[in-house]
């Protein structure tokens, strides 16, 4: 990753020793350590390079930083938003599930249809239960 820090100009090119290992200086180590921190708030590689010139340029205006952080959180709310309805549509079918000895499996059933949504509006999956045995409906064998 360090060059690729290099390469994507996050990390400026670093001296190496004769035995060619990299001699980072404090300035290199705060800078690795401010990427990290990025990475951990899960800003991309292209937003944690915006907030790297930002951070560097001392007469920046804080809007865009706020603006690259904003965002960044509304794509957050709509991962989010994707995994509960996931969630919600996994928790549905396992109590549909009888999970006994029987052929006869919603969670099967629901899996082969296309249920996936899109939402417009926040350009969000949708997850919904597909099928009407997942609704409720009879279930039968399908193979």
């Amino acid at each position: 990753m360090l060059r690729h820090y290099e390469t994507l100009g996050l990390l400026a090119a670093v001296p190496r020793t004769d035995s060619n290992y990299r001699q980072y200086s404090q300035a290199d180590v705060h800078t690795l350590r401010f990427i990290r921190r990025a990475r951990d708030m899960g800003f991309s590689l292209e937003a944690i390079t915006e907030l790297v010139s930002l951070w560097h340029n001392r007469r920046r205006s804080s809007e865009s930083v706020k603006r690259i952080t904003q965002k960044h959180m509304d794509e957050l709310a709509q991962r989010i938003e994707a995994l509960q309805s996931m969630q919600r549509t996994l928790g549905h079918l396992l109590r549909l599930c009888p999970g006994d000895e029987r052929p006869d499996c919603p969670i099967l059933d629901d899996l082969e249809q296309p249920a996936c949504t899109f939402d417009a509006k926040s350009g969000t999956k949708l997850y919904k239960a597909a099928t009407s045995a997942a609704r409720g409906g009879n279930t039968r064998a399908r193979h």
